[in-house]
């Protein structure tokens, strides 16, 4: 099989016709009073979301929504106020201070009802901004390392607008969608956000290690990011037949996947594959999933749908927690 170039890359993207323009001509799509969904985690869209603000004179009242954003967030600035209202379902640290102030604000929500908070236009969705990988010969780009809830707001959406970026992976699962679907589409050569591993500290060791010892083999896996999860992907070297159902993931479940020790081959949905709805780490993460069969990228009214993760074997999960009160609560 022949490896796409560059070269037909580009030659589709420009078969869309009128549709490939500069990011300040694609945000002139976006209109005062409307709803605007941003695509999250490490997909950030930053060339467009800096285009919308250079904007903002000619705005006013924008809603803005995402799940956490990675990198540029100036639309949260005080000195927006009145032209972007943000609004965000996962506190991310760079909207995190405008929170506390309440100059953007927070929508508790569980992370699998977001979908259907946009599917049932609870949230009408005026334009949706998101990040893709160059087209297939087939025209198809993909989402990459955030599915979530963008496939839901790309259906809703009256006007989506991509930047096609050679850095994103092109992931399996949900997250392929077709040139037609985009109402703009701005070409960048943008990196996407990685998180640097870091070495694990003692403490983290003998607590992944106290972890790893609840862990069955055979168990179905969702973990979280951080010091701690890493740590216990760590110890679990030496266990059997492991398979991963989580929300998201990093870079501790790679060598498990090439030592064998987690293989999917025991879980009930989608056996044989890594089924996750984002991914944050880095750059070997996302070599690890660009064009890998093994890894499915789901939208997360799925991954998170309690009816679905019981169907799994022994499911365990690994998080951190920022802070425990005296009855449990986390």
């Amino acid at each position: 099989m022949n490896v796409q170039s560059k070269e037909n890359y580009t030659y589709k993207i420009h078969q869309a016709g009128n549709k490939l323009c500069s990011a300040e001509e694609a945000v002139k799509l976006i209109r005062s009073g409307d709803h605007v969904f941003v695509h999250g985690a490490a997909a950030t869209p930053q060339t467009l979301l800096q285009a919308m603000v250079r904007r903002a004179p000619e705005l006013k009242d924008v809603s803005i929504y995402h799940i956490h954003t990675e990198g540029f967030a100036d639309y949260v600035d005080e000195k927006y106020e009145g032209i972007f209202h943000p609004n965000s379902f996962f506190i991310g640290g760079n909207v995190r201070k405008a929170i506390s102030t309440g100059r953007a604000q927070y929508i508790p929500i569980f992370l699998s009802d977001i979908p259907h908070l946009i599917r049932q236009q609870i949230i009408p969705v005026d334009v949706a901004l998101v990040n893709v990988s160059p087209p297939d010969i087939h025209g198809y780009c993909s989402l990459g390392v955030t599915v979530v809830e963008t496939i839901a707001m790309m259906e809703q959406a009256k006007t989506v607008i991509a930047q096609i970026n050679p850095n994103m992976p092109r992931s399996h699962g949900d997250g392929l969608v077709h040139l037609r679907q985009f109402d703009a589409m701005v070409e960048v050569d943008e990196p996407i956000y990685q998180v640097e591993v870091k070495p694990p500290t003692n403490i983290e060791l003998k607590i992944g290690q106290k972890i790893a010892e609840l862990v069955e083999d055979g168990a179905t896996l969702q973990m979280g990011i951080g010091g701690i999860p890493n740590a216990a992907l760590l110890a679990l070297g030496n266990h059997k037949d492991l398979g991963i159902h989580t929300e998201m993931f990093s870079d501790g479940v790679i060598d498990l996947v090439k030592k064998g020790v987690i293989n999917n081959k025991l879980k009930k949905v989608h056996p044989h594959k890594i089924v996750s709805s984002f991914a944050i780490g880095s750059a070997a993460l996302y070599d690890f999933i660009d064009d890998n069969p093994e890894v499915n990228m789901i939208d997360c009214a799925f991954t998170n749908d309690t009816a679905v993760i019981r169907t799994n074997p022994k499911v365990t999960a690994i998080n951190s927690a920022i802070e425990v009160d005296l009855t449990g609560q986390v």
